[in-house]
């Protein structure tokens, strides 16, 4: 039997970033030939898509954790790891994407529409990438960052053009059934339909979905019934149409206090801001009233009686039987006018263009705060200090070194100068705790070191040149093979 999931929880993970390589060319007559390690591959990203085809959440009910794959490292040669394998997961029209602070973060509706909803980490550069003027033979790589993780709530709100509004029992689907090609679960108990049943409806050259939503009762906007869990399948719809039972046998039921205490409950509910806030609340929607089971000698006398009550509010009244499927055409062109009509009125925003906006030329990218825990420390904040840190191996001086020329050429260390750091002071970037000791003369009465040269390089040059000489000497004659 399958079931319907409108509200999930997911768990997704995007893929790691490739470590970088630190190679070296090895070639006869030339020990050090140069760095030749190549980058790694970027970790794939988590992907929300709408697919038409998709209309639960049934598949993240049972697989709640999703995650990509991650990127290859890099070789020697100069090659490359693979990229990671992004992770394509499909879902419903009308899915919205909530954070674990509660915050909307992408609201999906239309096929084809997608979210990143985790980052891969970017794959770290191998020594060849590394490799400058001032270190020509880097014997380091950065370390790949590791991806996104994040906790995030899927919520299914049906987009449907017509919303049935009604008790239970009321006849909605019922109606639906007559009125579409679905075939929904019809009962004569209450709270049959546990799910909203979508149907789509033709009239004329106008199509519309139809949809009828259950377990509304007095309450249900405080979480009774099941109407809480179902309220906001009403959010997108462009009318609103109360469905009574006119032959309702309850003590203290009739048609008017049945309509009036679900209007309560719709004026009470108020729906979370998201790309359909333009359509407003939803008691600001048009609304039609659906007379059901007119079959029934009495029901057809007490529509009668109650159709002024609310033609007098302004509202359409039609008086119908599901069964006997009496008044229906009238009320399907009705319902496709409104549809129209409230489509005009609201025609669907045009998509965003992106907005660049530049980085100011003196934006630093970083900020240097006082450390509340740890007196005298200092906590550095940034988008590329903490990715310098998480990139560094902090077991190689030499990627030490390279991570402070960085930090000071983007002025860290001038800046901690200023906030009064002192040597030895505990300064903390990302997860890495260190102290300070400065190593520029801005400031303090220090040299610099020259930090990040690579005497290797020279050593290789007179190496690599003694052995060209001497294979020079051998193949003239002058010395053999094995003499110094």
């Amino acid at each position: 039997m399958s079931k319907f999931i409108d509200r999930v929880v997911l768990h997704v993970r995007a893929g790691k970033g490739g470590h970088g390589c630190a190679s070296v060319l090895r070639e006869k007559f030339k020990p050090l030939g140069g760095p030749n390690g190549g980058n790694g591959g970027n970790g794939g990203d988590v992907i929300l898509e709408v697919d038409p085809n998709v209309h639960t959440l049934l598949d993240f009910h049972f697989h709640p954790h999703a995650k990509a794959g991650n990127g290859k490292p890099g070789e020697g040669s100069n090659r490359d790891g693979k990229q990671g394998e992004p992770l394509l997961l499909k879902v419903p029209d009308g899915t919205v994407v909530v954070d674990k602070d509660g915050m909307i973060v992408a609201d999906l509706v239309g096929a084809g529409n997608q979210y990143i909803a985790a980052r891969g980490g970017r794959g770290g550069l191998g020594n060849a990438s590394l490799a400058s003027k001032a270190r020509k033979a880097p014997g380091f790589a950065l370390l790949g960052e590791d991806g996104d993780e994040r906790e995030l709530v899927l919520e299914l709100k049906s987009v449907a053009d017509v919303g049935l509004v009604g008790f239970p029992s009321a006849g909605k689907s019922s109606l639906v059934s007559v009125l579409s090609a679905a075939k929904p679960k019809i009962a004569d108990y209450p709270f049959t339909t546990l799910v909203p049943n979508l149907g789509v409806v033709a009239s004329g050259d106008t199509t519309f979905t139809v949809a009828d939503v259950p377990g509304l009762i007095p309450g249900a906007s405080e979480g009774r019934g099941l109407g809480l869990d179902f309220l906001r399948h009403l959010e997108r719809c462009a009318v609103l149409a109360h469905v009574v039972d006119c032959a309702t046998l309850e003590p203290g039921r009739d048609p008017v206090s049945d309509v009036d205490a679900l209007e309560a409950e719709l004026a009470a509910y108020k729906p979370a801001l998201s790309a359909d806030a333009d359509l407003g609340d939803l008691a600001d929607r048009p609304r039609v009233v659906i007379l059901n089971k007119a079959d029934v000698p009495d029901a057809a006398e007490l529509a009668d009686m109650v159709t002024s009550e609310f033609t007098a509010r302004g509202w359409p009244v039609f008086v119908i039987s599901a069964v006997s499927r009496a008044g229906l055409r009238p009320l399907t062109f009705a319902l496709a006018e409104m549809v129209l009509q409230y489509r005009e009125d609201h025609p669907k925003a045009a998509p965003k263009r992106p907005i660049i906006r530049p980085i100011a030329v003196d934006e630093t990218g970083f900020s240097v705060i006082a450390d509340p825990q740890e007196p005298g420390g200092f906590i550095v904040r940034g988008t590329r200090p903490e990715r310098w840190v998480r990139q560094t191996q902090f077991d190689n001086a030499e990627a030490v070194g390279f991570l402070a020329d960085r930090l000071a050429r983007l002025g860290v260390e001038d800046e901690l100068v200023k906030q009064g750091a002192v040597p030895g002071a505990p300064v903390t970037i990302g997860h890495v705790t260190f102290e300070w000791e400065p190593q520029i003369s801005a400031g303090v009465d220090m040299v610099p070191t020259g930090r990040g040269t690579d005497i290797r390089l020279e050593q290789s040059d007179r190496i690599g040149a003694a052995e060209r000489k001497h294979a020079s000497r051998v193949r003239r004659g002058l010395v053999k093979e094995d003499e110094e």
